[in-house]
């Protein structure tokens, strides 16, 4: 059955920047949770979504906000997940990002099975816009930003702190990220090949294009790398040499390499993962005084 044309805007959802808010609920850890909000409508797909959490006592002034993008090598991943070591944190990492003072978005972004880059990267800045068209009413101050990625995650945070559209961010939380997409060589069945829906080999212009190493420009906001030194998945190199590349660029940066850590902080001390975490936290509410 098709519909009469005059009645298809009736029974279309409403778009994603005047759609109601969903209610906002109580988290725990003093956070209250608007989950899995609309924020962007893409032709032949389901809407990408975003959770934002909350301070449950915010004054009146418009909150920072962090924006944090999932790992998962691109392929897979859910948008509240910051790995597998804080799967157990009660308040989880993005309460406890929230209870310090943050508004924290964790938005969707189309994987590598579903597009190819840059649609990832277009969808965070698609949630970034949407943010700032709506921040009157979700309490949001958008020129106060910064973006917190692990993984692939961080691979896109760092992108998105390159980019000159606004909103622009204030600075870049990355964790244990590539940096260097060329590197990878003919294997067109690698993460990175997936993403880029060839090898780099094949698409060198494209792989240079999708690595923050080669996107480093004078004027970037400052960064926060933080990588352990014996990850096996991703090579601490990667964050060695995006360091120095902002460095020479005039780009304020400071770096941890962890000592005994591997990928997502496998092998690290609670303690000291906690102090990786809470020195990040603390970063990040700096840039936005």
């Amino acid at each position: 059955m098709t519909a009469p044309a005059d009645l298809r805007p009736l029974i279309a959802a409403p778009h994603p920047d005047v759609a109601p808010l969903p209610p906002a609920a109580p988290a725990g850890g003093g956070v209250r949770l608007l989950r899995g909000v609309p924020y962007a409508e893409l032709p032949g797909i389901r809407p990408p979504e975003l959770d934002l959490w909350l301070p449950e006592n915010a004054d009146a002034d418009a909150l920072p906000l962090l924006l944090f993008v999932h790992g998962g090598a691109w392929r897979r991943g859910r948008r509240e997940d910051m790995g597998h070591r804080m799967r157990g944190w009660h308040p989880g990492p993005l309460a406890r990002i929230a209870a310090a003072g943050f508004a924290v978005a964790s938005a969707d972004y189309r994987l590598s099975g579903e597009a190819v880059f840059p649609a990832p990267l277009d969808d965070l800045r698609a949630a970034l816009a949407w943010i700032a068209r709506r921040a009157g009413e979700l309490g949001v101050d958008t020129t106060r930003t910064v973006v917190w990625g692990e993984s692939a995650g961080g691979h896109l945070a760092a992108l998105l702190a390159q980019t000159e559209e606004a909103p622009r961010v204030r600075g870049a939380v990355v964790w244990y990220a590539p940096s260097d997409l060329t590197l990878d060589g003919d294997d067109p069945h690698t993460p990175q090949a997936l993403l880029l829906g060839g090898a780099p080999a094949t698409r060198p212009e494209l792989a240079a294009r999708a690595s923050p190493l080669h996107g480093v420009r004078p004027g970037a906001p400052p960064f926060f790398l933080a990588h352990g030194a014996n990850d096996t998945m991703v090579d601490c190199d990667h964050t060695r040499r995006l360091a120095a590349r902002l460095t020479e660029a005039g780009v304020p940066v400071e770096t941890r390499i962890v000592p005994g850590a591997d990928h997502v902080w496998v092998g690290l001390p609670d303690d000291e993962l906690e102090s990786v975490f809470s020195a990040s936290l603390e970063w990040a509410l700096r840039r936005v005084e």
